[in-house]
């Protein structure tokens, strides 16, 4: 009988999707038995540029970093890094409004109950109550651009908040590459010009490339950006388009210089609503990137690169560069033995950094579901049926940000306004509205506390709350709100400015 395990993993194009896929594999097969260790190659090629618009992430990533066996401080370094706690979003929702994505909760539940359900109860009973941003660590840390990371021991406001990194993504990939290819993993460089496929049942066979190589594998991962070379070139896996849901289709690009002290390094990023979309603005070790989402339909591009330019805080060191998109996804992911991971798989505006993340999780679940050659179909539609769900999930918490819009200054936020959504997120909408629960649909994707930042910051106020609170003495609750607002606000005066903590501990080396 011939061995159905795989003797060969080819990833198709390089970048931040395709190291961030060969690494965490050359880590798995590292450990093998020498026989049965899969090789692993990735093509990377020199005439195709990288999209690289994604520098910040979510908290998860450092248990990708863990895994890996990074060592914290040199990953800082290396790729020019900062720390994020957060967005803070303005003109969101209304103009002038400004409110704080933190990561983290609002406090320890009460009597096994959401401490948002508590707040909510006093906030109707008791005058002149702390807005509940203040019981978010990450939020108050972030609001005197303090940072430290949280403290080992028992749970107390030293250590009841979570971080992600900001970073240079072309930066990252490089330190990826480094450490893939000292594992063991082949980097060929060359262009695809054709895909061959095994007449006997469809599966991709071999590639090949301009200069006449053929590389063969058992297991194809197209990493090949927007072009979706193998997922839709070869396996025509249909893409659905959420552009009624998700309105931007276009970005424009650019660094600038990083502001120096007093100007503090902060340790969130910034998003800024716009006339016909948003800004970013995320701050690393050697310069801020910055970047204007926009729909196409409501302004021009020179419209949108003025607007940009003009919303920096420093001289900007290169001219705008312009990225085109379609929200959206692969209806199915893993077609064969061919699995997208990435830009070819879909891809949500970088509104909530959502882009490295969903890299992290195709790989992970493609790790947990590592077929053998023959890509069993119940394991296939196992992990599409998984990452479609996370996809949409995503999709309808970025939509909410638009959908949740009093504003009517301009053609695009008149359009949000009225736009559709999904039958799931009209439906949480709704329950929040009606009853200040959070229904969250998925358990891979943004949990309570980062709906119930973004549902109040954008002005939904509950009609209602969990009754179930009102058994809790209200004398007591004040008091324990107090205590723990006292707690959060002392603990943060005494870190370190962000700033002074990167200079201290993990400042890049010269070039």
């Amino acid at each position: 009988m011939t061995d159905p395990s795989l003797k060969k993993i080819v990833i198709v194009g390089g970048g931040t999707a395709g190291w961030m896929t060969a690494a965490p594999l050359a880590r798995l097969f590292e450990r093998a038995a020498e026989g049965g260790r899969p090789e692993v190659v990735l093509i990377e090629s020199p005439d195709i540029g990288t999209i690289g618009v994604g520098e910040a992430t979510l908290p998860p990533i450092r248990a990708y970093n863990r895994t890996l066996g990074l060592d914290g401080a040199d990953f800082v370094r290396k790729t020019q890094g900062s720390f994020k706690l957060g967005i803070e979003f303005r003109d969101w929702g209304s103009v002038g409004n400004r409110f704080f994505h933190g990561f983290g909760d609002f406090g320890p539940p009460i009597d096994g109950r959401s401490p948002w359900q508590h707040w909510l109860r006093l906030q109707r009973k008791v005058a002149g109550l702390p807005t509940y941003e203040d019981w978010s660590m990450s939020t108050v840390m972030s609001r005197r651009n303090r940072f430290t990371p949280p403290a080992d021991g028992p749970p107390s406001a030293a250590n009841a908040y979570s971080f992600a990194y900001h970073f240079d993504a072309g930066l990252y990939a490089a330190y990826l590459r480094d450490y893939s290819v000292q594992r063991g993993t082949q980097r060929v460089e060359g262009t695809i010009v054709d895909v061959e496929l095994r007449p006997e049942d469809g599966f991709v066979a071999a590639v090949k490339l301009k200069d006449g190589r053929r590389i063969e594998g058992d297991l194809f991962i197209d990493c090949s950006g927007f072009r979706a070379l193998l997922i839709e070139g070869a396996m025509k896996s249909p893409f659905e388009d959420w552009s009624a849901l998700l309105p931007c289709n276009s970005a424009l690009a650019v660094p600038s210089e990083r502001l120096s002290p007093p100007s503090p390094l902060t340790p969130y990023t910034t998003s800024t609503a716009k006339a016909a979309g948003w800004q970013w603005r995320i701050p690393l070790q050697h310069r801020t990137g910055n970047g204007h989402v926009y729909c196409s339909g409501f302004i021009s591009d020179d419209e949108a690169a003025a607007t940009l330019l003009a919303g920096l805080d420093s001289k900007a060191l290169d001219t705008p560069r312009q990225l085109r998109f379609t929200t959206g996804r692969r209806k199915a992911g893993w077609v064969k033995n061919v699995v997208a991971i990435g830009l070819s798989g879909g891809f949500l505006e970088p509104l909530e950094s959502t882009s490295i993340q969903l890299i992290m999780d195709g790989v992970g679940r493609l790790i947990q579901f590592m077929p053998d050659r023959h890509c069993k179909p119940h394991l296939v539609a196992e992990f599409n049926r998984l990452m479609g769900q996370q996809y949409e999930s995503t999709r309808d918490f970025i939509a909410l940000h638009y959908k949740l819009t009093d504003r009517r200054d301009s053609e695009l936020w008149r359009y949000c306004a009225a736009m559709p959504v999904s039958d799931n997120l009209a439906h949480q909408i709704e329950l929040f509205r009606t009853t200040g629960r959070v229904a969250v649909l998925d358990r891979d994707s943004f949990q309570e506390p980062s709906w119930v930042s973004l549902f109040m910051g954008l002005g939904l106020r509950p009609e209602a709350y969990d009754p179930f609170v009102d058994h809790v003495d209200e004398a007591t609750l004040v008091h324990h709100f107090a205590r723990l607002r006292q707690a959060i606000h002392e603990t943060a005066a005494g870190m370190p400015d962000h700033g002074d903590y990167i200079t201290r501990h993990v400042k890049a080396l010269p070039a």
